[in-house]
């Protein structure tokens, strides 16, 4: 996720949460995951173009998907 960020900095913003702590846990009870890590693209209008929970999906596959959405 790192690596995207800083290639695709401009373009998204990528925000980490720690369930542990209480913004983690307003998230996961906003956006309904049960599993760790999630990772959840959202597009400008704020709906759900991706999703992925319990594993890092290859970077390759969240860019895909960012393209696709474009």
């Amino acid at each position: 996720m790192h690596g995207l960020a800083r290639e695709l900095g401009e373009r998204l913003r990528i925000v980490e949460l720690n369930v542990n702590e209480a913004i983690g846990q307003r998230a996961r009870a906003v956006y309904s995951n049960d599993k760790v890590p999630t990772i959840i693209l959202l597009n400008a209008a704020g709906s759900e173009d991706y999703r992925t929970e319990g594993k890092l999906p290859r970077t390759g596959r969240i860019r895909e998907t960012l393209v696709s959405v474009e």
